[in-house]
């Protein structure tokens, strides 16, 4: 009501500066400037010096003058035209009953008028745009109906865009349907929390809609935003108000539902875990002829290891924490350092740290040889539905290679043989034996293939 009084005092407070400025000063200076010419001559003279009658004049003549504007006999302002867009459409129908489709959200429209008048409805800013339905029933026809507009100034000419809108009425059903939930803003949990379980005050809702919307919905779900303050420690927190959305099967989601409620409540138990892994050296590149690495350490232990936050079920996955040096050209020298980086490994959301330093020994590289068994040899990438045998019995022979201390230290049973079989299907085949080789200090050389069968399981 404030606003609506300061936007009328303001208008009128403009009319009068302007009568004021363009008729009552003119007209006084032209009555005055007669007066002078007649002073002393006559009866007009006489009336013209009496005190009031210079404002009486002027005050008539002004509102003779405000009337013939006003009138739009006279016009002293030209005519504008503004456009105001995103006006929201308001539409009436019954709502339990029906479901109306093809209703833009927002309108634009063209205001033609004074510009005080054009002025005055934008200061007003009370534009609605109304489609009313309330004569129309659900029909597989579609209806073409007039927008209108509740005009804020009724001395101002209006034209809104859409003017038409086609529209089709369904009739309104309702299907019960299970709810699940969402995780919103994860990244932005504190990272050594991690949620363990979520429960939804309600399995089920009511979701209204056409049929043909309703057949759509794929699932139902509440939005559990965890940019939460609260979240700071591990511990069980009530969250109200939890939005619904449904949801169709490309995961677009489906405005055109009513959803009965609209929002429940969550109970959200946060936790932390971790685990305390090695970090594992792996290099790249070759070392001088005759060289190999006699010693790892990482910050100086030959033990080191971080701690790794995340979910139970994906750490628990991680046996290391993977770094690479190049160590091509070395050897030479005794010792080469290295810092590094650790990149968290995929489901890790924190780690106790996120660099290392990798102090590399060399010594003089030597070799031996050890036999494995075939059935040591694990095949790796079998399709489905077959099943693999070795049909060779004879060992396989395998290079060692690496400082004395080290290779003296290994043992067939420490040697990771396998066969990779992605690109075999059932038939007898001659395979190429390969090392997986998790210590830096040695390498293998493997000459042996082994011969098997792949048949159907």
């Amino acid at each position: 009501m404030n606003k609506v009084l300061k936007i009328v005092s303001a208008f009128f407070k403009i009319i009068y500066n302007f009568l004021d400025k363009v008729i009552i000063t003119p007209i006084s200076r032209l009555i005055y400037s007669i007066n002078e010419k007649l002073k002393g001559k006559s009866y007009i003279s006489k009336l013209i010096n009496r005190p009031k009658f210079l404002v009486y004049a002027s005050l008539v003549l002004a509102v003779i003058m405000f009337l013939l504007i006003d009138s739009k006999v006279i016009t002293l302002v030209e005519n504008d035209a503004e456009v105001i867009t995103n006006i929201p459409v308001t539409v009436k129908y019954n709502e339990e009953a029906y479901v109306v489709e093809g209703v833009p959200k927002t309108v634009d429209m063209v205001l033609t008028g004074r510009k005080s008048d054009i002025y005055l409805a934008k200061q007003l800013g009370e534009h609605e745009v109304i489609l009313d339905l309330t004569d129309y029933e659900s029909s597989s026809m579609s209806h073409k109906v007039k927008l209108t507009y509740t005009k804020s100034v009724s001395s101002l000419s209006y034209k809104l865009n859409p003017s038409y809108v086609t529209v089709t009425i369904k009739d309104k059903i309702s299907s019960l349907e299970t709810v699940s939930y969402e995780l919103l803003n994860l990244n932005k949990l504190n990272s050594k929390l991690s949620v363990e379980d979520v429960q939804l005050s309600k399995s089920e809702v009511v979701v209204k809609g056409s049929k043909d919307v309703l057949n759509e919905i794929a699932s139902v779900k509440a939005l559990v935003d965890l940019n939460n303050n609260d979240f700071k420690d591990a511990g069980t927190y009530e969250i109200e108000n939890v939005p619904l959305v449904a949801y169709d099967s490309k995961g677009k989601i489906i405005e055109e539902v009513e959803i009965v409620p609209n929002s429940i409540n969550a109970t959200v138990k946060l936790d932390t875990y971790s685990v305390s892994v090695p970090i594992s050296v792996k290099t790249t590149g070759k070392l001088v002829t005759g060289k190999a690495i006699s010693k790892i350490l990482i910050n100086n232990s030959e033990s080191y290891s971080i701690e790794i936050y995340g979910d139970k079920e994906s750490i628990s996955q991680i046996k290391s924490v993977p770094v690479t040096v190049n160590v091509a050209g070395q050897g030479s020298n005794d010792s080469k350092s290295y810092t590094v980086s650790l990149s968290k490994p995929q489901g890790v959301k924190y780690m106790s740290a996120d660099t290392a330093v990798i102090n590399l020994s060399f010594g003089e590289e030597k070799q031996k040889t050890i036999e494995i068994s075939p059935e040591n040899v694990t095949p790796k990438n079998l399709g489905n539905n077959l099943a693999v045998n070795a049909t060779s019995k004879d060992t396989i022979s395998v290079q060692v290679k690496g400082v004395q201390s080290v290779i003296d230290s290994v043992k067939a049973e420490d040697i990771n043989a396998y066969i990779d079989l992605s690109k075999y299907t059932t038939g007898e085949y001659d395979v190429e034996v390969k090392i997986e080789n998790n210590d830096s200090r040695l390498s293998y050389v493997v000459n042996n293939t082994i011969k098997i069968k792949i048949t159907n399981d």
